[in-house]
């Protein structure tokens, strides 16, 4: 029987007194998973604002008056970055010009990979991707022992990789990443025309779907814990024992999935290349991608290839998401008698709140045994 992962993240507003809320900040937070983790570290104090609502594709997507409300109050603003979600850097200015923010992508220490190209992946050499001194330096992480022992230090001022986030003044004015006014306006970006026939077009930079892997989520727990302690030194504590307790969590989640993973055999294909960071951490690497990793239409090239792959390789399973038309995927691979799994990057099904984490990064385990026979 496998064990459950989940009491620390669910228990946590028992276990720990409840200020007054009129003094806890309000945080708005981009995508339900990120969302998941913030809820973790302010459990017991306070609730963030969900800006995205849950299985909205963060590629493309139009804000409602309730999402820019949410911005609007903040004090706070958490999210990827502009690399996912281009389309809020415009309303972040206008709406929270005076909102601290954390930009994910950019704490220290996370693994970051680049974007792949083409629609087949040829063998990656992990040496080569951006940020990969990161991810060598947070290779143990997994492992870390530290982390049962994180209620008892002062895990904001002292946190070794992290303390620099306690006075992180920069990313209270990220102008660089927040004025992007070339980003901002693609709201049409998923499904932009002049996507649609350019499959092998470049996509340069850091592939953004970095919260897929636990390791570097356990990363932004501290980077969470040490911006929220920062604007709210009251509740400083509260937030350093909670991402100690969420990491722990995390941590034996990543230990019991590696070694379900490490017996899986097979090749795979995916509609959408958002996965990456999932199958670096757990070496089960997909063999191509229907779609580029920011969703847009592929052209008919990139549609043959992966036909070609199929049939060349042998290939069992591809996964389909449900933030996305299932209909490309039955027609493209009509015939092959391949198996389709689903698996959401986003918990488009789970309830909101500290749980849909976890609960995501399991289920998306489940899927990958189920479609590939393990």
């Amino acid at each position: 029987m496998r064990a459950k992962f989940l009491p620390c993240l669910t228990a946590l507003p028992l276990l720990l007194a409840s200020p007054a809320l009129a003094d806890v900040p309000r945080v708005a937070v981009d995508i339900a998973p990120v969302h998941a983790l913030v809820a973790a570290v302010m459990a017991g104090v306070g609730d963030p604002d969900l800006v995205l609502p849950p299985g909205a594709s963060p590629h493309g997507y139009a804000m409602r008056p309730s999402d820019a409300r949410a911005l609007q109050l903040a004090d706070l603003v958490i999210w990827v970055g502009p690399e996912l979600t281009p389309w809020l850097g415009g309303p972040l200015d206008s709406i929270a010009p005076d909102a601290a923010r954390l930009e994910l992508l950019a704490v220290d220490g996370i693994m970051r990979l680049e974007f792949r190209e083409g629609a087949s992946f040829a063998a990656h050499d992990h040496s080569g991707s951006a940020g990969q001194a990161d991810h060598a330096e947070h290779e143990d992480h997994g492992g870390h022992e530290h982390h049962a022992d994180h209620a008892e230090h002062d895990h904001p001022a002292e946190h070794e990789d992290h303390g620099d986030h306690a006075d992180h003044d920069d990313h209270a004015g990220h102008d660089d990443h927040a004025g992007h006014d070339d980003h901002a306006g693609h709201d049409d970006h998923a499904g932009h025309d002049d996507h649609a026939g350019h499959g092998d077009h470049a996509h340069d930079g850091i592939d953004p779907h970095a919260w897929l892997d636990p390791l570097n989520a356990v990363i932004w727990l501290d980077a969470i814990a040490a911006e929220l302690s920062r604007i709210d030194p009251v509740n400083a504590a509260s937030y350093a024992a909670n991402a100690a307790l969420a990491a722990v969590d995390l941590e034996t989640l990543h230990r019991d999935i590696a070694a379900r993973m490490a017996v899986l055999s097979g090749e795979f294909v995916v509609f959408h290349d958002a996965y990456h960071y999932f199958e670096a951490r757990f070496g089960i690497e997909a063999a191509g991608a229907i779609s580029l990793s920011d969703a847009t239409d592929p052209g008919p090239a990139r549609v043959a290839e992966i036909r070609d792959l199929v049939a060349d390789q042998g290939i069992s399973c591809v996964f389909v998401e449900p933030q996305f038309n299932r209909g490309m995927v039955d027609a493209v691979f009509e015939g092959t008698g391949l198996n389709i799994g689903v698996i959401d990057p986003l918990g488009a099904s789970l309830t909101v709140g500290p749980a849909l984490y976890a609960e995501m990064i399991a289920a998306m385990a489940t899927s990958f045994e189920t479609c590939l026979g393990g």
